[in-house]
């Protein structure tokens, strides 16, 4: 029998807590990706980059509306904007 690890939008928000954003119980993926890029710092996005980083080049499975909610909102915040 194989499992699968699977991030849902607990797991997300979790995961944005530990890098100090204030992600209530309870948010959706769109949510929580929508308040984590909201005032985003330079020292965040870096380390908001890393929680993507992992998220998607890791072995865990994400749930839809998490991969979506990354896609739409984080990784467009990401991108570094020309100078």
């Amino acid at each position: 029998m194989m499992h699968a690890d699977l991030i849902d939008q607990e797991d997300l928000r979790e995961r944005l807590n530990a890098i100090g954003l204030a992600i209530p119980s309870g948010a959706s993926a769109e949510q929580a990706c929508a308040q984590a890029v909201s005032g985003l710092s330079p020292d965040r996005a870096v380390a908001l980059r890393r929680v993507v980083e992992e998220l998607l080049g890791g072995s865990a499975t994400l749930l839809p509306a998490v991969r979506e909610a990354v896609s739409r909102t984080l990784l467009p915040a990401l991108v570094p904007k020309p100078k």
